[in-house]
Parts: structure tokens; C-alpha cells; sequence
């Protein structure tokens, strides 16, 4: 396995079969005063041991810098430290790592915006993000091309959103520096339910700490970030949090279509494919822009296409030659490969069969980046060139930057996913809000946005997508968010954005400038929809509905 694969498993989609068990129970620690002295003398032999243990004791490293956004000069405040997780009873269950940016001259009571940013995998430390995106600073990144060893440019972001909002940056728990306290076991926290609890109690008390209450609220995920926020942001809002907008950057919120067997898996992906296929000028008959080929694929997808692989094996031998014909127009692979895979083709293949007559692999997080196997007769790309490619940069940056810069000063090793932890198991359950649903062994927590969305009216909702995206295909993206059944007054807070772009559409330093625009206009009128004294009404049908294409 590469290093690039390697450092990026923790945004790698996992299988969606439910977790098994974790192992034997460690025995019950007694709670009050007893307990309270076990866990400090546990903790006193780790430290006379030598082990790097996480501080109970919330750290914090304040550093100050300066930044300029269309021509306005930003000073700010950079704050690395951790939030101390308790439970009920105020017993610390974890200590999470964050870094945040405020702008110089804010005070707790503030009506000024906040933003909680986190990446995915799930068990992905959020340095993605932070390094790549809106924070003050980042690494600039070329397009699509591997990002040459160090020295690295890394510097002042003037495309950051420290104009808009200050900015929260959190690690998952096991991940980066967040860790686990005492004797909580790992099942408290790696599970879909689990993680979405421990990211409310941190933001919860990030938000008490530092007199964020009056703040108007954002959330802003990544991959498994954005299934996060589907449950979080339904989670703070049980527990008084009312949410003002959620950003969904690059959105796998419904884990249940990855079944073996399934079909709308091949559906979310066609348009990828299309796009794909026409960046790389594979395709017989090119449209103009890469829009127009994801519109002719989308009402292949959801016309013909799906019409035929509802048929199964029951299909009649022409009808499979006209679907396979069209789609090899769409998607670049000849015919007989499409048929050969029952017209169904499957990403890896896809990624291994387009460029295959120039001994070419396409990427996975982005397509547009190109690799070269060993051979090019394999089933499958042995490696993510995607990955490769911005890996290494992205990692030096951090741990520079979080030492030598931020001042944060720790002996634990900063991982790079959960997955690294001893006891990894993640728990897929999920149980969604609203009566019926029971546990879900393949969780879909878009049913969780939608019910918050349908109890407060003015939450904003912005999917962020790229064309490019093969690890998370903006198709299926639509498919989630267009099933959340909200009424038509309330579809008009849900808008789509697309990008010429990978999963981390950020490292298209165009792509960022058009992002930054976007989330510019869309902060300014989640914050005014607020101070509306009616709720936001849905555009007329003639606008276009959310969905159907670039908006």
C-alpha cells in the first residue's frame, strides 16, 4: 500500500456492514470519590511510566497573525488547545483537539458567526481541511499535479473566511490529538451515534467557554464529516442548539445504497463518470462544457438507465445492446466491456479500463489525476494517484505549522487516522429521529437534517460538489438530499454548488476562489435569513429546483 493510500485511509469509504462487537468488558470503575481516585492514581503511573498521556486540563496555545481578504487587512487570534469531554455526571471522558480563528477584537456575547469544521473517514483528523481551506493560512496547491517535496509554499490564505466567521477546526476523537480519558473504552466513541455525541458535548462546551451563545452557529463537514452533520446538527438542536447553516462538502449522508446488490450505487456514479470521461477527451462526441455532459447523463441515469437495471437478468438482449451503446456514448468504455459487466460498471474498473489503451489509472478522490500500475492488464489501480499526489505536503505543513507556528507542545504522536488506535471498531447503527425508523445497521442521517430542517425553518443547508469526485459522486449526493421529503416552503434553504473539482475541491486553486465567493453570498443570507421576522419561502418552480443541476 502506498504512503498517499495510507495517510488517506481515514477518508476512504468504509464498508457499510455493520460493525461487530468490541471484545471482552474491562471491568467497572466505581464512581464518586473511589473512582475519582483510581483514575488519578492510573494516571500517575502512565506519567511515571513515560507514557504521553492527553491533559485532562484544557491547554490552550494563543498565537497572533495577520491576513488580507480583498484588500482588507485581518488580524486574528490562533488558538490550539483541547476541549475536556464529561459526561453527565461531569466525570472527563475525552479530551478532543482543536484549532481556532477568531478575529482580533471579538468578545464572548458576540454576534459575530462561528464555524465547527471537521473532516470524515470516518476517524480523519481534520488537518485536510485546515490546511487546505479557509483557514488564514494554507498550502498552495497546483492543479492536478503531485505537489513537489519540501520546501512547500504554505502562507496567508487570502481566499480564507475570517471575513465571515471565525473558524473552529476539530479532531475526531483517537484521531490527530484527541484522545480517549481514563478508562473510557473506545465504543464510546467510535460509532456513528457515538462520534456525533462527543463533536455535540465539544462544541457545547467550546461554545460555553468562550461565550459563543448569541453567535449565529455553522457546521462544515467533509466526506464522513457531512453524515456527521446530519446527526449533529440534529443532536445540537435536541440539546438548545439551533443551527444557522451546515455546509456539506463533498456528502455521503446514506451508507444503505453501498450494499452488494443494490443498484443505485451504478446510478450515482454515471455522471461521474461522464465527467471523467470527458475531461480526459474519451468520449465519441464531446458536449461543450463538462455541465452539459453531467445534464445528458443525468437524464440517462434517472430515465433509461435506471429503467434497465430495474430489469435485472430479465432484460431483453437488445434493449441491454441500445443501454450499453449509450452508455459508452455517456462514459467512454466500449460497449462490449459494458455488457461484459452486466452494464454495471463498477468504480475501480472504471478507473482501470478508460485510459487503459495509454497505460493511464485515474484517480479516486479526483479523477483528473492520473497514475501508472506495474502493468496495465489489472482489474483494478494499485495505488490513488489522486492520494499520492498531495499526501506527503499535506502532512509536512501540519506538523510544522501546529509546532512552530501555533506553539503547541505535546509528546503524543499525532495520528493520522483512529484507525491507528488500539480497539478500532466503528459501530455503523444509527438511530434516526422521528417514529418508525428503529436502528439503522446502514445509517442515512440525511433523514436526521431533514427533521431538522422541518423544525427550524431557517436553517440553511449548502451542498458543495465536485465533478470530479469518484470517492463521493455528486449524483448520489443529490439522490440523499432530494429524499429528505421536505415541503415545498422549506426546499428553497437547500441549494447545490458544483466545482471542476476532486473530493477536496480546495486543492483546484480555481475551484477555492469560486468556493470562497459562494460561501461569501450564502453566510450573508443565512445571517439575514435570521433576522427575518417570517421564514424564508421557496423560489417559484420556474427558478429551477434543488437537485436538478448546477445552480
Amino acid at each position: 500500500m502506498s504512503i498517499g493510500v495510507r495517510f488517506l485511509v481515514a477518508l476512504l469509504l468504509c464498508s457499510s456492514a455493520a460493525a461487530t462487537a468490541q471484545g471482552a468488558a474491562e471491568p467497572k470503575v466505581e464512581r464518586g470519590r473511589a473512582g475519582a481516585e483510581d483514575h488519578k492514581d492510573k494516571m500517575k503511573e502512565q506519567a511515571e511510566a513515560g507514557w504521553a498521556i492527553p491533559p485532562v486540563e484544557e491547554q490552550e496555545a494563543r498565537s497572533k497573525g495577520r491576513v488580507t481578504v480583498g484588500g482588507r487587512s485581518l488580524g486574528y487570534t490562533a488558538t490550539a488547545g483541547t476541549l475536556t469531554v464529561r459526561d453527565i455526571e461531569g466525570k472527563p471522558t475525552a479530551s478532543m483537539f482543536y484549532t481556532a480563528y477568531t478575529l482580533d477584537g471579538t468578545k464572548p456575547g458576540t454576534r459575530r458567526p462561528i464555524t465547527f469544521f471537521y473532516n470524515g473517514g470516518p476517524g480523519s483528523p481534520t488537518f485536510w481541511l485546515h490546511m487546505g481551506s479557509f483557514a488564514p493560512v494554507r498550502l498552495k496547491t497546483t492543479n492536478p499535479e503531485f505537489i513537489k517535496p519540501a520546501p512547500y509554499d504554505f502562507g496567508p490564505n487570502g481566499e480564507t473566511l475570517l471575513d465571515k466567521t471565525d473558524m473552529v477546526f476539530l479532531d475526531a476523537i483517537g484521531a490527530g490529538y484527541s484522545r480517549p480519558l481514563g478508562d473510557a473504552k473506545p465504543e464510546a466513541f467510535y460509532g456513528v451515534d457515538e462520534d456525533a455525541d462527543v463533536f455535540a458535548k465539544a462544541i457545547l462546551r467550546y461554545v460555553t467557554k468562550n461565550g459563543r451563545w448569541n453567535s449565529p452557529k455553522f457546521l462544515f463537514g467533509e466526506s464522513y464529516g457531512t453524515l456527521r452533520s446530519g446527526a449533529l446538527a440534529y443532536q445540537l438542536q435536541d440539546r438548545g442548539m439551533a443551527l444557522n447553516g451546515v455546509v456539506l462538502l463533498s456528502s455521503i449522508m446514506n451508507y444503505g445504497y453501498r450494499q452488494p446488490g443494490l443498484d443505485q450505487l451504478y446510478l450515482n456514479y454515471l455522471p461521474s463518470f461522464a465527467a471523467t470521461a470527458w475531461y480526459h477527451r474519451k468520449l465519441p462526441n464531446p458536449p461543450a462544457d463538462v455541465a452539459t455532459a453531467v445534464a445528458q447523463a443525468r437524464a440517462f441515469a434517472v430515465g433509461p438507465y435506471a429503467a434497465a437495471l430495474a430489469k435485472g437478468q430479465t432484460i431483453s438482449p437488445a434493449e441491454e445492446d441500445a443501454i450499453a451503446e449509450q452508455m459508452s456514448q455517456l462514459i467512454g468504455l466500449s460497449p462490449a466491456f459494458i455488457k461484459q459487466a452486466n452494464l454495471r460498471v463498477d468504480l475501480a474498473r472504471f478507473q482501470k479500463e478508460l485510459l487503459r489503451d495509454r497505460r493511464q489509472t485515474i484517480g479516486r478522490f479526483d479523477s483528473r489525476y492520473t497514475g501508472i500500475d506495474p502493468d496495465a492488464a489489472g482489474e483494478r489501480p494499485e495505488t490513488d494517484a489522486s492520494s499520492d499526489a498531495i499526501s506527503g505536503a499535506f502532512i509536512a505543513t501540519f506538523h510544522d505549522y501546529v509546532t512552530h507556528t501555533l506553539g503547541y507542545k505535546t509528546e503524543m504522536p499525532y495520528r493520522l487516522s483512529a484507525r491507528e488506535a488500539a480497539g478500532w471498531t466503528w459501530n455503523w447503527q444509527h438511530k434516526a429521529p422521528g417514529r418508525g425508523f428503529g436502528a439503522q445497521n446502514n445509517p442515512n442521517t440525511a433523514l436526521d437534517l431533514g427533521a431538522a430542517m422541518r423544525a427550524n425553518p431557517y436553517l440553511k443547508v449548502l451542498s458543495l460538489n465536485g465533478y470530479y469526485d469518484m470517492a463521493t459522486p455528486f449524483f448520489g449526493t443529490e439522490n440523499d438530499l432530494g429524499h429528505m421529503m421536505l415541503e415545498r416552503s422549506q426546499q428553497g434553504n437547500l441549494s447545490f454548488r458544483y466545482y471542476p473539482a476532486g473530493h477536496m475541491t480546495y486543492v483546484n486553486p480555481e475551484a477555492l476562489h469560486q468556493m470562497k465567493v459562494d460561501l461569501a453570498g450564502w453566510y450573508d443570507e443565512a445571517v439575514e435569513a435570521a433576522s427575518s421576522p417570517v421564514p424564508p419561502q421557496a423560489p417559484s418552480l420556474s427558478a429551477g429546483e434543488p437537485g436538478q443541476g448546477p445552480n
